[in-house]
């Protein structure tokens, strides 16, 4: 299939209200779960995508479109939203990502990236050359990861109580 960033960036635009009313007026027993050690909450998984938003996708661009392959990118620490949370409160989460993430992409369309410019490529730390539209679309799969991934966490919640139903329930797992 072809990257059409119109369309990445329609669904980019969908994830701070999908979670916001998805997770803003829940308990913090569903907020703070999660499905084990080494595993994120729903909370932790916004302050990602937080993280994700002030060092990674816009950022990256950057660099790839000021100086492609000879700047490699920084590495992205995946935890740094442990600390960076700490005392905040899931509303602060939700509405910093909606602002960052508004930011972010008038920032995506003010590049005003033309198709070639969609095929400039960057350095990655472990996976090598990588392609604006790569990035991009990692950007969109990223948000659709995170958003499963709230979801499974939630339903799993529910694990104990829907009794024989979890025959029928996939995402509980076994």
């Amino acid at each position: 299939m072809e990257f059409r960033l119109a369309e990445a960036a329609v669904i980019l635009a969908q994830t701070p209200p999908t979670l916001d009313s998805l997770l803003r007026p829940l308990s913090s027993s569903l907020i703070e779960q999660n499905e084990g050690p080494e595993t994120w909450s729903p909370f932790d998984v916004v302050g990602h995508l937080i993280h994700s938003e002030e060092t990674d996708w816009i950022p990256r661009a950057r660099i790839i479109i000021k100086d492609g392959e000879s700047r490699p990118f920084e590495p992205f620490d995946r935890v740094a939203m442990f600390e960076k949370s700490r005392g905040k409160s899931l509303a602060e989460l939700l509405d910093t990502f909606a602002e960052l993430r508004r930011s972010n992409l008038r920032e995506l369309n003010a590049m005003n990236l033309t198709p070639a410019m969609l095929e400039r490529r960057g350095t990655h730390p472990e996976l090598g050359s990588v392609t604006l539209a790569q990035l991009f679309s990692a950007w969109v799969v990223h948000d659709l990861g995170h958003i499963a991934q709230i979801v499974r966490v939630m339903a799993r919640h529910y694990r104990e109580e829907v009794g024989p139903w979890s025959a029928y329930l996939p995402i509980l797992g076994k």
